[in-house]
């Protein structure tokens, strides 16, 4: 900038107003920078702007890979939130291991983000002494159980939920009904598994043991826990599957068994991703607000970094059902 101004034959801060555009500069000196600027390709600083200024307008986002497109609908509502917002950001794969879980955190905090978005699915909670050496930095935890510390956390009513898609398949007549739950060490897949034994106990039907199966939210759990169900002497004839990735499994596994969905088994999901409605046939889910999720979360952040000594939120979404053709009536 200091040699833009000197060949231009203007101060630094004149410079400055033409690069950011906001003080009235004549049209004269603001073409006589421009020419310099275009002269020596001069492009501002965005490290040194935000050395000025305190504050880089960027979010980091840590959060586990998956073939769960659940997670990349969530993160494009993030990142389109971020750009309307004028923030970017910097998105950083765990691939649920706690020790590169810690690394990038580290090397997000070091980059001097102004905020954090963790949506890691893994039991590990983020290094309490990395958060410690950088306590002025907002963090709002996304689809993640409240831990001890100052985040803002938004997630999902998943026991309401899994009580919903289990009710609806016993309003529509059936009785023998299993869960393809998620991993239990995640409080989201716990409670969806809770709120499906629930809905079972208060219609007064039975939960048998071989009726419950655990996963890990992704399609090659999903087909392999149907295949395991229709082993069952007594199969059962619907199933709750806890996320629409491993009901994307459940098809399959009923497709290759030379079975239909809902003449042969009923199927509900969770997340309602975009794939859902494209299934064949279209899958009934609980929505998820995806968008709105990334929105929030977003929102959120920069609310905290304008009211940074506010009380941390717990923000609980609410799940809805989506009816279309993947259960049938008995």
């Amino acid at each position: 900038m200091k040699d833009v101004a000197r060949l231009a034959g203007v101060s630094t801060s004149t410079v400055s107003h033409v690069i950011n555009n906001n003080r009235f500069v004549s049209d004269a000196i603001r073409n006589k920078v421009m020419n310099v600027v275009d002269q020596l390709n001069y492009a501002p600083s965005a490290v040194a702007r935000s050395l000025k200024i305190n504050q880089t307008r960027t979010i980091g986002m840590l959060l586990t890979a998956s073939s769960n497109p659940f997670y990349a609908e969530v993160v494009r509502g993030v990142e389109r939130c971020c750009y309307e917002r004028g923030y970017s950001l910097i998105l950083c794969n765990t691939e649920g291991d706690h020790d590169r879980m810690s690394r990038s955190l580290e090397t997000l905090l070091q980059k001097r983000v102004d905020g954090l978005l963790l949506m890691c699915t893994e039991s590990h909670m983020p290094s309490p002494d990395i958060l410690r050496r950088y306590p002025s930095i907002p963090t709002v935890m996304m689809d993640w159980a409240p831990f001890e510390g100052s985040s803002d956390v938004i997630k999902d009513n998943s026991l309401q939920g899994g009580e919903m898609a289990t009710n609806y398949l016993i309003s529509q007549g059936y009785q023998k009904i299993a869960c393809i739950a998620g991993p239990q060490d995640k409080t989201t897949a716990y409670n969806r598994l809770v709120g499906y034994r629930n809905a079972m106990n208060q219609a007064g039907l039975s939960v048998f043991d071989d009726y419950v199966v655990v996963g890990d939210f992704e399609f090659e759990t999903g087909f392999r826990a149907m295949q395991q169900l229709l082993l069952l002497k007594d199969r059962p004839d619907a199933v709750f599957t806890s996320n629409d990735a491993m009901a994307v499994g459940v098809y399959h596994a009923l497709y290759q068994a030379g079975l239909s969905v809902p003449d042969d088994m009923s199927v509900v999901g969770y997340d309602d991703i975009e794939l859902a409605r494209y299934m064949s046939p279209p899958l009934t889910t609980i929505h998820q607000p995806k968008d709105e999720l990334g929105e929030l979360a977003i929102d959120t952040l920069l609310h905290r970094l304008e009211h940074p000594d506010t009380e941390p939120n717990v923000l609980v979404l609410t799940p809805e059902l989506i009816v279309r053709e993947s259960v049938g009536k008995r």
